[in-house]
């Protein structure tokens, strides 16, 4: 009140603004009771001035606008009565985000900022301080629940839960209150938001005293943040630690020296003065047959007149640094500039009605409702004050944490600011050094329902509670989660796996039938160990040519089987390497054509065998059919096709190597795929079919009467043949990753051993162990049958 008086005076003193015009006042107490409130708004629209007279103020005897009130419930029981009048009112305390609409309150302004921003403010600090898991405590009035409401709107937003949502007025039985405390004690939090006026606050802080509930961390409101700051020593203690915003505090110039000059005898008419002054000093300004201050004041000395507020300086003061009291003077300054603004107004170039301006003795409240939405000025402090379409200022807030001093008072600490103009994401700075917290000191407690999931988990919901409390559930192989928190795991691309921690994909290990490793090495030992043997058979037989043994098994297509059987040892090493698109296709065309040659070689023998018998029968010239000539082109022929069906393959679908990630989870398999599946099944059809036809011709021809009769052994190699490709067929589709590889090499060199040794050892052996037994009546039979 007396910051509105001052700003008048000083405004009345101004040459510059408003010149000579002096500005008056009517004062109501609201007694923060909505139905006051209400009543007395109706007496200035009504134009009674009950308390004071000011008979030289001409002009209309209504008001030109309303400064007030102070809690929001009474704002808007007054707001509604003037509103429909077109009256100006500006709070400069009433916060509630409600009173920003301009359908129902039309005529409101305030000076202080609304509490939706105050809400995200609120929210934003619980964001920053890392908790999800908080109780909330609110006035059951208009400011409480609408700024209650506006704060867990923005907190589950974010992503934090309410444990509990209580909410009270000081007029409630004490029961219910009792009740409130206990559920604080009980919460598994310890955070606590309050959206609280300041009377509310003193019955919450008397109840949590008296069941002695320590440890709370409140988060609050402006509503009573910075109220009552010489506090008891114990109801210190309960709000120690706490943090929240409040209005910025300016100090105005001249304003210390006002407040300290006040005194009974300057203001020989004003109850309000008298009373503060009473309550101040403890002693009584009534004299002897006064009695309308009630009986306390018969227990109190009188006054001497000889006090001074210099004395009560440090507790008096501070009030000097209370947002409010700038709020006020903002307030009455922008009605003198909207006022101004009217003075200044030149005909021809009104706002109103043809143009026409407002004139300052005889205006209406609407039309300085109209200035008031355009007003724009700067404050002696430098800041710009204006309204928003809602009637609202930018908001600014000074952050606060109340610290005990060495004296067990409470301090108002500033550790931080909320600036609204600033750019986005930057209107909030925190210091965190400078916080005190209740229980931790300087350490921030925690309020987390469930504790954070690591990386290389993720959060599942507990049925039934809120999305802040959760499990903790390891990602499944092959997954991860490489952030805190996660809700849910990434799985992992093709070529990587999830390390041991499950919060990184590393590469997948590569595997395939490498030269450098042992069982390539070993592999590639016995097909070395079988192109040799071929090439030793082969210079054994070069070196007997002549001989009958050599000459009697056809030369021409031994050498020609071993040739053959030398390339099939050196196709085995093509399945050993890194699987490209050259090998994958050279290892499968490169079996399937060298394998018919050997079977048609060994074929050609067969058919030999058998035709050099029938030969000797009478009449019989088969022979003639079968010649040197004959046998190459049967070789020659049969190969071709194999070759062409090889070739086809290669131009219609070839083989091609693949990334086999099925096998193992955690390794790639490179192999090759065969590519047609017809083709593949033609070619092994094929030499399937050379097989049992050279089986079965050899079979017939095993027991020919010749002494040496290789059709046994090529019928015992072909079993041997056959043996091992058909228990190559299990064991392949069995292997796992390389070894699959492996014992198709193995089939390799084991058919080819197979056949090397069946069909030519027993030839080396007459060759270099038995030369006697190489001779031609030998082989007709005549010599020794052993």
């Amino acid at each position: 009140m007396q910051t509105m008086i001052f700003a008048i005076e000083e405004i009345n003193r101004s040459k510059t603004l408003l010149p000579n015009i002096s500005l008056g006042y009517e004062i109501y107490d609201d007694c923060s009771i909505s139905a006051i409130a209400a009543k007395a708004a109706l007496a200035l629209v009504n134009g009674e001035q009950e308390l004071i007279e000011y008979p030289e103020c001409k002009g209309s005897s209504n008001v030109a606008a309303i400064l007030g009130c102070e809690t929001s419930t009474s704002s808007i029981a007054a707001a509604r009565t003037v509103g429909t009048f077109g009256i100006p009112m500006i709070s400069y305390f009433s916060t509630c985000s409600c009173l920003s609409d301009k359908q129902e309150y039309p005529t409101f302004f305030r000076t202080i900022p609304s509490d939706k921003y105050q809400s995200k403010l609120l929210a934003e600090l619980v964001k920053t301080f890392g908790w999800n898991w908080i109780g909330t405590v609110r006035s059951n009035t208009e400011y409480g629940n609408f700024g209650m409401r506006t704060f867990i709107e923005e907190a589950q937003k974010i992503g934090v839960c309410i444990a509990y949502s209580e909410s009270f007025y000081r007029t409630d039985p004490a029961e219910k209150i009792s009740k409130i405390v206990q559920v604080m004690k009980e919460a598994t939090t310890k955070v606590v938001v309050g959206f609280l006026q300041s009377g509310d606050m003193r019955v919450l802080i008397k109840e949590i005293l008296r069941q002695n509930v320590t440890g709370i961390q409140w988060i609050g409101s402006e509503g009573w943040l910075t109220e009552d700051i010489l506090l008891p020593e114990e109801r210190a203690r309960v709000r120690v630690g706490a943090i929240g915003p409040t209005t910025r505090r300016t100090e105005i110039a001249g304003l210390r020296d006002h407040l300290l000059k006040i005194h009974p005898s300057r203001f020989p008419d004003s109850i309000f003065v008298k009373k503060f002054w009473e309550n101040l000093f403890s002693c009584s300004l009534t004299t002897g047959d006064a009695t309308e201050t009630g009986s306390s004041a018969f227990h109190l000395q009188p006054c001497t007149g000889n006090e001074h507020l210099d004395g009560l300086e440090n507790a008096y003061l501070p009030a000097i640094m209370d947002g409010s009291s700038y709020h006020v003077y903002k307030a009455v300054y922008a009605v003198a500039h909207a006022l101004d603004n009217m003075l200044s107004c030149e005909e021809g170039t009104g706002p109103f009605t043809n143009n026409t301006c407002a004139h300052i003795s005889s205006f209406e409240p609407w039309q300085l409702l109209h200035y008031l939405h355009s007003v724009n000025f700067t404050a002696h402090t430098g800041e710009i004050v204006y309204f928003d379409e809602n009637g609202d200022p930018v908001p600014t807030y000074d952050l606060i944490n109340l610290q005990i001093n060495l004296e067990g008072s409470l301090d108002i600490v500033k550790i931080g600011y909320y600036e609204g103009s600033s750019p986005e994401g930057q209107e909030l700075v925190l210091n965190f050094g400078d916080i005190v917290w209740s229980s931790t000191g300087k350490q921030i407690p925690r309020a987390l329902c469930s504790e954070p999931c690591p990386p290389g988990s993720r959060k599942v919901s507990r049925k039934g509670q809120p999305i802040c409390c959760f499990d903790c559930a390891e990602c499944a192989d092959g997954e991860i989660s490489n952030t805190t928190d996660s809700t849910d795991c990434i799985r992992c691309p093709l070529d990587y796996w999830s390390n041991q921690q499950k919060d990184r994909c590393v590469l997948k290990m590569i595997e395939f039938l490498s030269f450098q490793e042992v069982l390539g090495s070993v592999l590639v030992a016995l097909a070395s160990v079988g192109v040799c043997l071929a090439l030793g058979t082969a210079t054994v037989f070069l070196r007997y040519r002549e001989t009958p043994i050599v000459r009697a098994n056809n030369s021409e297509l031994s050498f020609l089987l071993l040739f053959a059987l030398t390339l099939c040892f050196l196709c085995s090493l093509t399945f050993i390497g890194k699987p490209t698109g050259w090998s994958c296709m050279l290892r499968r065309t490169s079996f399937g054509i060298v394998f018919v040659l050997c079977i048609s070689c060994i074929l050609g023998k067969t058919v030999l065998v058998v035709v050099a018998f029938k030969s000797t029968l009478p009449n019989n010239n088969l022979m003639n059919w079968f010649g040197p000539m004959q046998q190459r082109l049967s070789v020659f022929v049969l190969t071709f096709l194999q070759g062409l069906i090889c070739t086809i393959w290669l131009i219609v679908s070839p083989p091609y190597p693949v990334k086999n990630a099925t096998y193992y989870r955690d390794i790639i398999i490179l192999e090759c795929e065969v590519g047609s599946l017809k083709a593949f099944y033609f070619v092994s059809g094929y030499i399937g079919l050379l097989c049992t036809v050279c089986f079965l011709l050899a079979f017939l021809a095993r027991k020919l009467p010749d002494n040496f009769n290789d059709a046994k052994y090529i019928t015992f190699s072909m079993l041997i043949f056959c043996a091992v490709w058909i228990t190559f067929i299990p064991a392949y589709v069995s292997s796992p990753g390389k070894y699959t590889v492996a014992v198709e090499v193995f089939a390799i060199w084991a058919s080819s051993f197979g056949l090397l040794v069946c069909i030519f050892a027993p030839k080396c052996y007459i060759i270099l162990v038995k030369p006697e037994n190489n001779s031609k009546k030998n082989m007709m039979g005549r010599g020794s049958s052993r």
